[in-house]
Formats: structure tokens, C-alpha cells, sequence
């Protein structure tokens, strides 16, 4: 089954708004940093599904890496030191205040 690639970034655009819209609406950080997750992952589908469409438009030659999965390496790899450092973010604040609530945050002085 081949997928056009008109779909998948129309995907990929609904899952970085779905992702700003958690970003604004919520005040849980976990909600928020999910959101931000989810952001980077619709980068990710754009970045793959043009490097698809460029791939089969020129015809790569054999061995011939293209550049969206590169690209998209490094947005997983900038993620998951993204998800450690917020993680390590929540639980400092959990201690802290006993909540995650982003409105808590700002009042970060013992």
C-alpha cells in the first residue's frame, strides 16, 4: 500500500496544531511536554515523507542517503534528551511543590 504524500503531511500538520493546542490549553506540565512530543513528532513525518517524495522525484542513485532521515535522527535523539531534562524538570517540581501544575512553576524559590 503506498500512501500519498500529500496525506501524510496533511497528517503531519493536524499532529503539530493538535500539538500547539496542548501546548497553549494546558497548564500540567506533563500534558505540555507530551504536547511538545508530539510537535516534534509530526517534524519527524514531514521531514520522511519529503524525503520520500524527493527520493522517488530524482531517482537517488544506489547508496545514496537522503536527507529526511537524517534529519529525523537528529529531531529523535534532540526529543529524547528533550523528554530526560523535562522529566528530571517534573519530579524537581513534584518535590518542590507537590503538583505539577504549570501556575506553581513560576514561584520556584523555596
Amino acid at each position: 500500500m503506498n500512501v500519498p504524500t500529500e496525506h501524510l503531511l496533511v497528517l503531519a500538520a493536524l499532529l503539530f496544531a493538535l500539538g500547539v493546542l496542548g501546548f497553549l490549553a494546558r497548564r500540567n506540565v506533563i500534558i505540555v511536554l507530551a504536547s511538545i512530543e508530539l510537535m516534534l513528532n509530526a517534524a519527524n513525518l514531514s521531514f520522511l515523507a519529503a524525503s520520500r517524495h524527493w527520493a522517488r522525484a530524482s531517482l537517488a542513485e544506489q547508496g545514496h542517503w537522503d536527507q529526511g532521515p537524517i534529519f529525523a535522527i537528529f529531531v529523535i535523539l534532540v526529543a529524547a534528551a528533550e523528554a530526560a531534562v523535562g522529566l528530571a524538570l517534573v519530579i524537581a517540581l513534584y518535590r518542590l511543590k507537590q503538583t505539577v501544575a504549570l501556575d506553581t512553576a513560576s514561584e520556584l524559590k523555596g
